[in-house]
């Protein structure tokens, strides 16, 4: 991360200058309404919904989130329609349980309203639409049900944190009687409002439908790196004396013996490189007590200088019983991964970030998947990846087709996906970056809430991998994701001040105050705003963290 901190009596090569890829990419046509397709129901096929269309008043037949209920006035045919509103943490769904045959295929299609609406079946297939502008559009999914299941259950949902949501004409058709008579038959034309997404086409595998893991943290949360294995212009910072504002302290760094045995060590700064440090007893004392505050305490690993490659089973493994050790030792909450440099590549031909083959990423996923299942759910894993390993992907992904791009573009996006269910939070260092387009297709530079809104939004809206839209990388909630900016000038190149730093919240949580850049939805759950580093915050008089406290009010 910071590859502006240098360590001070620990010589290191200079840093890489990352290259960012010359060649262009044609992006895929946009499509007029993503996900959104027209198809009546077959006349004689029998309908399998009970109160699809909310006519009876109410939401009988259906077992709902909070929030939900039947409303006139907003109905695409009759007069009532089903209205639900997410929160941070439930999607606003309404299931139904149905009766069906064994080996036999089924359509669940329904009119709905609004943006990141989803249709699908437990267990199986589902599809979205991320907006639908001011009208009504069609979602349609179809599925087979095994030799021996005998009922399924069908959903429709929003999305965590965003604004609520209107269904109504929901179908489920397949052969037989079926249990009631079919909606009003929709319309074969869609809406003619687009949605104002680039990301036309939904993911291939559903979203995630429970809550996202929030670790104990607060609502909005402050992250801060702090420098414990090094000491550098910023000055050695006691933990015991981080002010209790800091809600997570990732402890910088975790490090490997070598790139590739996948071993981690953490060895505190020493006397001679930080006077001021505390003995073990001391600090591990001050984590407890942090974490009597609620607070959580995690190894960082990786960064600037701590390369870590995963090549080998063996080295996964050692990773795991490593890290496993380190937590162990000191009492920790969780893991942060900071890889960065050469620590996640993928290899030539490896092109489907839901499907990775590339070892690095296998054995990396494989490895967390282990270190959360043997912690359990209150394990906190968070990310700290650069933009050029995750929003680039937005235009590149590995070595591109023809194998002449940087094999790291969008690497992270595998393992992000694959961790999305036991992920606390991301949040993508917006600094130390070239320009990285937006999903408005324009270039976004460093330095102004331009450059954050614009990477946080792709975050939230998610976005077609290497301009494949048949190929969509899903949005994270936003309870999942944070800020990563620098707490100085001193700090890493991407520091903005205070004002700028409101501006990007303002436009992210409000839709206000957002300057050229028009986001794709709101979310007032946005998680927080991660710095680089507790320290240099000090250093500047802690204008970071006093910032993040007028702002959310703590």
């Amino acid at each position: 991360m910071l590859t502006s901190a240098p360590r001070a009596a620990r010589p290191r090569s200079a840093p890489r200058k990352r290259s960012f890829i010359a060649a262009t990419a044609a992006l895929a046509g946009a499509v007029a309404v993503g996900g959104l397709v027209a198809l009546a129901p077959s006349a004689s096929a029998g309908e399998f919904l009970t109160n699809g269309g909310f006519e009876t008043g109410n939401l009988s037949g259906w077992t709902c989130d909070a929030g939900s209920s039947a409303v006139t006035g907003q109905a695409h045919s009759g007069s009532w329609a089903l209205k639900a509103t997410p929160t941070a943490s439930a999607t606003g769904q309404c299931k139904q349980t149905v009766t069906v045959a064994p080996s036999t295929t089924y359509t669940l299609t329904a009119q709905v309203k609004g943006a990141y609406v989803y249709i699908g079946v437990d267990g199986g297939t589902s599809t979205w639409t991320p907006g639908t502008g001011t009208g009504y559009g069609q979602l349609s999914v179809s599925f087979t049900t095994t030799a021996s299941q005998t009922s399924a259950a069908v959903y429709v949902h929003g999305w965590y944190g965003q604004a609520a949501y209107y269904a109504d004409d929901l179908s489920l058709q397949g052969p037989g009687s079926g249990t009631t008579t079919p909606p009003t038959t929709p319309p074969t034309t869609p809406p003619t409002t687009p949605p104002t997404t680039p990301p036309t086409t939904p993911p291939t595998s559903p979203p995630p439908t429970s809550p996202p893991p929030s670790g104990g943290l607060p609502t909005h949360a402050l992250v801060g790196y702090l420098h414990e294995t090094f000491a550098n212009g910023s000055g050695y910072l006691k933990l015991a004396d981080v002010p209790a504002s800091w809600d997570v302290i990732d402890l910088a760094f975790g490090e490997t013996d070598s790139p590739t045995s996948g071993s981690i060590h953490f060895n505190r700064c020493s006397v001679s490189e930080c006077p001021s440090v505390e003995s073990d007893a001391d600090f591990k004392a001050a984590i407890q007590a942090k974490q009597a505050q609620g607070k959580k305490v995690l190894l960082s690993i990786g960064g600037a200088n701590g390369e870590v490659q995963l090549t080998t089973t063996a080295a996964r493994d050692a990773f795991v019983s490593s890290v496993g050790a380190i937590v162990d030792k000191w009492g920790l909450n969780g893991i942060d991964i900071d890889f960065e440099g050469h620590s996640l590549s993928l290899n030539t031909g490896d092109t489907d970030f839901k499907n990775p083959t590339t070892p690095v990423v296998v054995n990396l996923i494989s490895a967390l998947k282990t270190l959360k299942a043997r912690y359990g759910s209150g394990f906190v894993l968070t990310m700290a990846p650069e933009t050029f390993f995750v929003q680039m992907g937005y235009q590149f992904y590995g070595s591109g087709p023809f194998g002449g791009q940087d094999p790291r573009c969008g690497a992270y996006l595998p393992v992000i996906y694959a961790l999305r269910n036991d992920l606390t939070l991301l949040h993508v260092q917006d600094y130390n970056s070239g320009p990285i387009m937006g999903l408005d297709n324009q270039y976004h530079t460093m330095g102004g809430a331009d450059f954050n809104i614009a990477m946080t939004d792709m975050l939230l809206t998610g976005f077609p991998v290497a301009g494949n839209t048949a190929n969509m990388f899903p949005a994270l909630a936003p309870s999942q994701v944070g800020i990563g900016l620098p707490a100085s000038v001193n700090a890493g190149n991407g520091y903005i001040a205070p004002a700028a730093v409101d501006q990007a919240l303002d436009c992210l949580t409000k839709k206000t105050n957002c300057g050229g850049y028009a986001t794709h939805g709101t979310w007032p759950a946005l998680r927080g705003l991660m710095t680089w580093s507790v320290n240099w915050d000090k250093y500047s008089n802690w204008e970071f963290e006093h910032n993040f406290d007028g702002y959310f009010g703590s």
